[in-house]
């Protein structure tokens, strides 16, 4: 660990070094590259400096304590234990602070949400799951940008599209991505019976265009009425847009704004993160890694949380993480959930799971 923090100095260094040359300012990608480099190591240095000044620090009070005034002593022993206690602290907090830092945290994100196994009641979930990320993205102080949608009669959504725009937006929902499971008596439902449905979520950050080379021979642009609620035309032009990118099949549509060159590009920002995601995807199939861009076919089984309604209970399977706080989790307030997510994320890494 010290290797890496000596490393990190020196770094830090060179950056600081880099931002002061003029090629780099005039450079606006790179000057913005290091600036956000420099960010996620700095405060690993301050508190690698703190590390070696209380070091330095307990070996004076070391010596302290063993001078020939009791008084002194003892004032020399007791700043010695406070002074370990602090160089504790120190070395769990710079043990967290290097974890690796994903790249994709400070991202925007596209969020994508079908209802899945369960009929009606499956899209009405993915409604209610689609109005908790929203009231929790208005707690955060992100903005939301609708991107494609397509309401159930029943109420809900088969599907529906949106980004979420604010600091740290990926670091706080990426591991929302899954299959969530519903348990509770459907509005649809007379006999009063307990009704299990699934929606699938998929959390993917933003990706500018030079992250993503697509070329528009593998593109297929289909335009087409924009639909609102129960099938009436929103717009009488053919402003919304549908891209089918050829090579890998995906295909994503925006109807949400009244320019089809507006739609367009928001369908372009959405298949890029996608392109993106099923390629991240493959590799982690591959090495065997974390699932987290997955969404799988929204079966029962593969399940990565539950909202048990009768119980007001919310349980993430993944790392047997269970809160009695569902009416609260379901109107945004998700924190206790995530930090779960991040601290069980977190642990895991410096176990070097």
């Amino acid at each position: 660990m010290l290797q890496r923090l000596k490393a990190t100095v020196v770094r830090l260094a060179e950056i600081d070094n880099e931002l002061m040359d003029e090629h780099v300012t005039r450079d606006i990608y790179r000057f913005r590259d290091l600036s956000k480099e420099r960010s996620s190591i700095a405060e690993s240095v301050d508190k690698f400096n703190e590390y070696l000044k209380v070091n330095a620090d307990k070996k004076e009070a070391m010596a302290m304590s063993n001078d020939p005034d009791p008084e002194m002593a003892t004032m020399g022993k007791e700043e010695y234990k406070a002074l370990t206690t602090r160089e504790n602290e120190l070395v769990e907090e710079l043990r967290l602070l290097l974890i690796p830092h994903d790249p994709n945290d400070d991202k925007n994100i596209i969020v994508e949400i079908r209802g899945a196994v369960g009929g009606d009641e499956a899209n009405i979930f993915a409604g209610d799951l689609f109005r908790m990320y929203v009231k929790y993205a208005e707690k955060k102080g992100w903005k939301i940008q609708m991107i494609d949608e397509s309401p159930s009669e029943m109420g809900g959504y088969s599907l529906i599209s949106f980004m979420i725009k604010g600091e740290g937006a990926y670091s706080r929902l990426k591991f929302e991505s899954g299959a969530h499971r519903v348990q509770r008596v459907p509005k649809t439902e007379s006999s009063g019976r307990i009704h299990t449905s699934t929606a699938t979520v998929l959390v993917m950050p933003e990706v500018e265009e030079v992250e993503v080379t697509i070329n528009t021979s593998d593109l297929q642009v289909d335009t087409y009425h924009s639909q609102g609620a129960g099938g009436q035309n929103v717009n009488k032009t053919e402003s919304a847009v549908r891209i089918t990118h050829i090579p890998t099949g995906i295909v994503v549509a925006c109807q949400i704004e009244k320019s089809q060159i507006q739609n367009r590009e928001i369908a372009m920002n959405m298949l890029r993160a996608k392109i993106l995601a099923a390629k991240q995807a493959e590799q982690d199939a591959k090495i065997d890694n974390e699932r987290k861009l997955k969404v799988g076919t929204g079966e029962r089984s593969e399940k990565i949380r539950t909202y048990n309604y009768p119980q007001n209970r919310v349980s993430d399977h993944r790392i047997g993480f269970t809160v009695q706080k569902l009416d609260r989790v379901i109107e945004g307030d998700l924190d206790e959930v995530i930090d779960a997510l991040v601290h069980y994320d977190q642990q895991s890494k410096m176990a070097g799971e």
